[in-house]
């Protein structure tokens, strides 16, 4: 199919621009420290609201249109401009033109930007329920490509993008098989649109290629399985791991931490608002807003599971330390110490949230944090 494979071309070419433009941003930075009328990093987040006047630039869609929905939009109480960003490539971008406050991302990203000189901190951390059943990502298989299984890999050509986690799945997937980097041909390539990879995959760029579980990976083996085309779990660890983070000086400023701390509430209502009402989410959102079919809308929340807002850190601190040691050791950077890219201030203000609003929308439930 000529035309597919050309409009792939198309695709990667738009992807590799991208890449240019996020390696062109990098640079040695210092970390920035407090100044005078700054918030140390050890003192405590700001009591009460932010005072009047403070604007926060926002790229979390999701959680925007459920604030939108529930009418709870009119609690925040600071100025807020939504931003449509989402994905480590455009919040670093964002997050180094300064144009950007907060973004929402997988594991990788923050790590990314700490490596490319973008003091970054996590605020919030949000997990997935029976996550080995509930990933984020499977392989994506190209047809003709001849692999049955994970066991032959070798020698094959996989869509790499060190920026995202789908990076660190396909390189922890290669140890999981007792493979390197050298033994496959890594194609470096941002998934920066929903169908880049399928893209490349179809027009037989890539052999293999991480696709988001959920409509992804149900359209592309709709319009491909037939000609061969398949998916397979990666090897079994968790990439369910997602953060809401920050520049570093964000968090200096008094007045727009008291606003991150309001709105890291309202994040973690949203969230269990999501899992109290799959079906209203499904409709109001995937059909409404995305436009999916209302089966597939019902595929992708089915796929996501029910989120998690851990009371304690820990867990996710450890599986961001994995994530930077494996992807450090397949790119060649630097040790990162994962636990200085938390900020711990915000973990009771996400869990005392959750649970709060899990108390409302299960009045009959075991208290949550109890069972955490």
């Amino acid at each position: 199919m000529p035309s597919t494979r050309a409009g792939a071309v198309a695709i990667v070419s738009v992807a590799i621009a991208t890449a240019v433009a996020i390696v062109a941003i990098s640079g040695p930075r210092r970390p920035e420290t407090a100044a005078l009328g700054q918030l140390p990093f050890d003192a405590p987040l700001p009591a009460g609201p932010p005072p009047p006047g403070v604007t926060l630039t926002i790229g979390d869609p999701t959680t925007q249109r459920v604030l939108e929905h529930t009418g709870w939009i009119n609690q925040l109480p600071f100025k807020v401009k939504w931003a449509e960003i989402a994905g480590g490539p455009a919040v670093t971008e964002a997050f180094h033109a300064r144009s950007l406050d907060v973004g929402s991302a997988a594991d990788i990203p923050p790590i990314h930007a700490t490596w490319v000189g973008i003091p970054v901190k996590i605020i919030a951390v949000r997990l997935r329920q029976d996550p080995l059943n509930h990933p984020l990502y499977e392989l994506g298989i190209a047809p003709k490509s001849g692999i049955q299984s994970l066991a032959d890999l070798r020698g094959k050509r996989i869509a790499f993008s060190p920026g995202q986690v789908q990076g660190e799945v396909v390189l922890r997937t290669l140890a999981a098989e007792g493979l390197t980097p050298k033994d496959v041909k890594l194609v470096e390539l941002p998934s920066t649109g929903g169908d880049v990879y399928v893209g490349a995959l179809a027009g037989g760029l890539v052999d293999v290629a991480p696709l988001g579980v959920g409509t992804q990976v149900k359209h592309y083996l709709e319009k491909y399985a037939a000609d061969g085309a398949r998916v397979l779990p990666h090897a079994p660890f968790r990439d369910d791991l997602t953060v809401l983070y920050v520049r570093q000086e964000t968090l200096q400023d008094p007045a727009k931490a008291a606003a991150l701390k309001a709105y890291i509430a309202l994040w973690a209502r949203a969230a269990e608002w999501v899992r109290a009402h799959p079906e209203e989410w499904a409709q109001f959102y995937y059909v409404g807003n995305q436009g999916l079919a209302p089966d597939d809308a019902r595929y992708v929340v089915a796929a996501a599971g029910e989120p998690d807002i851990p009371a304690d850190w820990s867990e996710a601190i450890g599986m961001e330390q994995v994530a930077a040691d494996a992807v450090g050791r397949g790119t060649g950077r630097p040790h990162l110490a994962a636990a200085s890219l938390f900020d711990r201030r915000f973990e009771p203000v996400a869990a005392g949230a959750a649970a709060a609003e899990w108390a409302r929308e299960s009045p009959t439930a075991a208290p949550r944090l109890a069972a955490r």
